[in-house]
């Protein structure tokens, strides 16, 4: 029998994990704001892609937990032709990674950034969305 301990590891959340923990926090949002994300995708994904990085400005990929994209509410008009869907995108190792260094609960921080991302739709300033996210 060896003497060494069996190593017992459990492996980080997958990108499906990370998107049950984001569909989640959308079913926690009020549902008079609610019933303006259901057309909005979730989309979770590794990294940000290169054309995401160099708009933003990025340094490294781990620089961005998620991020909107679409045309908000407030800039939509019912006069014009949708070119493509709103998508609300989550970045897997970011947020990993943040969670390691943070110690706050992977459930928190998707919720924080899927809100705040959720704001970018609604076209909320950050006081807004700060509000949103500490209602139940």
């Amino acid at each position: 029998m060896s003497s060494q301990p069996i190593a017992r590891h459990m492996d980080p959340p997958s990108l499906t994990d990370i998107e049950e923990l984001a569909q989640h926090a959308l079913n926690t949002i009020p549902e008079e704001l609610a019933q303006f994300v259901r057309g909005v995708v979730l989309r979770v994904v590794d990294f940000p892609d290169r054309e995401t990085m160099k708009e933003m400005r990025l340094e490294t990929p781990f620089d961005l937990l998620g991020l909107y994209r679409g045309v908000s509410l407030d800039r939509k008009s019912v006069t014009d032709t949708p070119t493509d869907v709103d998508m609300i995108y989550l970045y897997r190792r970011p947020l990993l990674d943040y969670w390691v260094e943070s110690g706050q609960p992977l459930w928190r921080i998707v919720r924080h950034v899927v809100i705040h991302e959720c704001g970018h739709h609604f076209g909320f300033s950050d006081e807004d969305m700060d509000r949103i996210e500490g209602e139940p």
